[in-house]
Parts: C-alpha cells; structure tokens; sequence
C-alpha cells in the first residue's frame, strides 16, 4: 500500500514512549544488579505491596506473564477437570487458554453487541451443576457491568475472576477493577497501560488464603528452600521488572489521562455515519487500553488510513472458539454470531499517552473525509 503523505503515525511507539524515562531505568537496573536479589526480592515486594494498594484490594502476587495469572488463580481455587467457566465470546485467546490448562472447560457467552461487554443478562442461561466461576473480561480498559455479574455469583455460589489484562486502573463505580470480583489478573506485556520491559504479571485479591497459595504455586510449590508442598510451577516476577514496573506505577494515572483526552477527542470528532464509536457507561471510568472502531468497511478503512500514514492494528480478527486450537471442542455452529460479527467489523486507532493533539486532530480529520 502506498503512503501518499510523509506522515507517519505509529500505532504505539515503545521506544519512543520510553525515553523520556530511559536515564531513570538504567539507574534501576544498576540499583537491582548492585543488590544481589534477582527473584523474588525486595523489589517485588515493594511492587506488590503498591499495586495491591493501587488496585484497591487487599494482596497483590506477581507472575511471570498475565496467562500465568489467570491460570494461577483457576489453580488456587483448586477446580476440577471439566469444571465450566464462563468466558466472553469475544476475547483475546488467552481467556480460554488458561482455563484449558487447568482441564477445566470455557463457556463462551456471547456480549452485549454495543458495548461488546459480557453481561449479567446474558450468563445465566449457560450456567450448568459444572459451572464454578464467571470469568468477566475488561476488554479494550471499559470495566464490565460488574454489580449484576457478582450477584449472579453470589446467586449460584460462582467463583468471579476478574481478566484486567486490559484494564490497569479502570474503575467501575467508584471502584477500581481488580478489587470487585475474587480475584483478578493483570498482564504486564509492554504494550500495557502498565507495561514492562519485557513479561510479566499479576494477581490482586482479597482473599488471604487465595493469595498465599498462589505464592506457593509460583514458586515450584515452595516457600521453604526444597521443600515441596503443592505441585507448583516456576513463574516469578522477576526484580528489574518489578523496580521498573514500581516506577511506572507513579505515572499511571497520568498517562491513562492522556489517554482520556485522545479517546475523548475522538468520539467528540470523529463524524461518519459508517463509522459506530465506542459506547461507554455512566458508571465506568475506562482506562482505554485501546480505542476501537466499528465499521462495515473495517479493511477499506484499514487501507485507506495506511495511505494517509495512519497505522492501525485489529483486535482480534478471529474468536478463539473459531481458532484451531479449539478446532476439537464441542461449540456449536453459528452459536456466536455477535463475536463472530465484532471480529469483522473492529479496528484499533493510535492512542498512546505520547500522542500529540496535532496527530490526534490529523486522525480524526483524515477518517471524517473518508469516503
């Protein structure tokens, strides 16, 4: 595709993102390498204990990546194999995958088709005897309608894991995801509101007993040097990854500020009658991970901003129930239409804190003239 202007507007910039803090990591680093503590030291401690506090809840337990952190919660709540969880149809495959891990099995259920939120009203027609927890997914940083969803649980004694992979420092009510539900996970990957350097993860709760296992499956099954309790598995936020993502907790409300500002300049300017913004509920504070677009011309769309040096991303292009990897389950044929019709239909707009307003402003300008 030809570029038929100089610009050049990536979708996110790492790099660029991260120099404005580069002398800041590289004292990090000296400071961690001069400690001798390289996992599960200080510096994961001090993380823990500011993003458990950050989060509104009462522990925080850092993994090695945020699949490590859903499958750690399903461990820690000891499901048995063939166990039922419910899922949204419409999600990053790693929802499904950690429930797969653990032998349990993914319920998809399909999302309110506006705001593509799973839903309270939607769930409880697919609640079996098998059904142990609602697995609620705040998909793009917009908080799920998560009142109804607990006493759905509460109702029929389920188990609700928040998937926040997304959604660092949304709040729902007055509340900030990660806090409402049992437990919830967090990923780290760099392209994260809160991203790291590089893998890693998280998992908030207030449930005491929750947390101390998962520390215990962490780390091979062991708080004690070689002893054994629990088969365990190795995933542990390591300590430069920890000190860094410390760090950046300072910052995060301003950047997802910033992020504000972008997604709320472009649903006040962006005018195409082929074009559905996101909605978003009175009661949430999305955190916009990612600003996502709905059109029935997503690929011409897609082609037409890369001519105009507008680089754009699909989030996701195929519902993990149509990928091979479950290619041998048992989901019904034409069961999800709604995921099946979002996949086709979305397209992620730059919205990166470091966006400037004459980007944003040239964004919204080159989509309103699309024809």
């Amino acid at each position: 595709m030809i570029n038929e202007t100089d610009k050049m507007i990536k979708f996110l910039d790492l790099k660029e993102f991260h120099q404005r803090d580069k002398a800041k990591y590289l004292d990090i680093l000296e400071r961690v390498l001069d400690s001798g503590y390289y996992i599960l030291g200080p510096e994961t401690e001090a993380f823990e204990s500011s993003f458990a506090e950050y989060c509104q809840a009462e522990h925080c337990v850092g993994v090695a990546t945020g699949l490590d952190a859903l499958s750690l919660i399903i461990q820690g709540f000891e499901f048995e194999e063939g166990d039922e969880i419910i899922v949204p149809s419409n999600t990053f495959i790693a929802t499904f995958l950690a429930i797969s891990q653990n032998k349990c099995t993914p319920i998809p259920v399909e999302p309110d088709p506006e705001t593509m939120l799973l839903t309270a009203d939607n769930i409880e027609a697919s609640l079996t005897s098998k059904t142990k927890a609602i697995m609620p997914v705040h998909l793009y940083g917009q908080p799920c309608q998560m009142d109804p969803i607990m006493e759905l649980a509460r109702k029929y004694k389920l188990k609700v894991i928040e998937d926040a992979a997304q959604a660092h420092g949304a709040v729902y009510n007055g509340r900030r995801v990660g806090s409402i539900g049992d437990a919830a996970a967090f990923s780290f990957y760099p392209g994260k509101n809160l991203g790291a350097l590089g893998d890693g993860g998280a998992i908030t709760t207030s449930d005491v007993k929750l947390a101390n296992r998962i520390k215990l499956l962490r780390n091979y099954g062991s708080t004690e040097r070689y002893i054994h309790k629990v088969v365990g598995v190795n995933s542990r936020l390591d300590e430069i990854q920890a000190a860094i993502l410390n760090s950046k907790l300072q910052f995060l409300e301003e950047d997802n500020g910033s992020r504000r500002r972008i997604a709320n300049k472009y649903i006040e300017g962006i005018k195409h009658g082929a074009i559905q913004l996101p909605i978003v509920e009175g009661n949430v504070e999305p955190v916009w991970h990612l600003f996502v677009l709905r059109t029935e011309k997503r690929d011409e769309l897609a082609r037409y901003l890369e001519t105009k040096g507008v680089q754009t991303l699909i989030h996701y292009p195929i519902p993990p129930h149509k990928q091979d990897a479950y290619k041998d389950s048992k989901f019904a044929e034409d069961e999800y239409l709604i995921a099946e019709r979002l996949s086709g239909q979305v397209i992620s707009l730059p919205i990166s804190p470091i966006l400037s307003n004459d980007d944003v402003g040239y964004i919204v300008d080159v989509i309103n003239k699309w024809q």
